[in-house]
């Protein structure tokens, strides 16, 4: 009867040991046809990569009687000098605190463009793309924002989803939050009478 066992075991690792073999010599050609999304990997290393709009957002939300810019600059003279706003944009110079020490309107704003942000590399963006202007110093934020885990997001898994922008939640001119009070804990059960 032992004997009996043990070439029955003898028999299925002898099998097992061959199945092993066979598939480590199967060539890779079928794996290279496994199937993601109904794409081959073959066929998605070779797909030229499509220029995608890569987020619609809704316009920031823009103060009254501030924007467009040009209704105003229109009809002044560009001054690219750095300097303290009195007259026209006193409010904002007030408020500023936006590493004010070494930034200045036209690190974010173009000089010529003045409905339009300008990146460090001179590209002009509309005021919907402001994430990538944000985006240049606060890469880490803007990484959590691209897979939702920092700003707001609405809508459906599966359909159309809403982005807000860094504007919507944090003032461009000063952007870090007043410090808040947290609330009291809640009541341990234990506690109530």
């Amino acid at each position: 009867m032992e004997i009996r066992k043990f070439k029955n075991i003898h028999r299925l690792t002898i099998l097992l040991i061959l199945c092993v073999i066979l598939a480590l010599s199967c060539n890779n050609k079928a794996t290279d046809e496994i199937k993601f999304h109904g794409v081959s990997q073959k066929q998605a290393k070779n797909k030229k990569t499509e220029k995608v709009t890569e987020f619609a957002v809704d316009a920031p939300p823009f103060s009254y009687g501030i924007y467009p810019c040009t209704d105003c600059h229109a009809n002044f003279a560009p001054k690219p000098e750095k300097r303290e706003l009195v007259e026209w944009h006193d409010d904002i110079s007030a408020i500023f605190n936006h590493d004010s020490e070494n930034r200045w309107c036209l690190d974010c704003h173009d000089l010529k463009s003045r409905d339009s942000l300008r990146l460090a590399s001179g590209k002009l963006l509309d005021f919907k793309e402001s994430y990538k202007l944000c985006g240049q110093c606060h890469g880490e934020k803007l990484r959590d924002w691209k897979v939702g885990v920092h700003g707001k997001r609405t809508g459906f898994w599966n359909g159309k989803k809403e982005y807000l922008l860094c504007v919507h939640c944090h003032d461009p001119h000063a952007p870090k939050f007043k410090e808040i009070t947290p609330e009291p804990p809640p009541v341990r059960q234990e506690d109530i009478k």
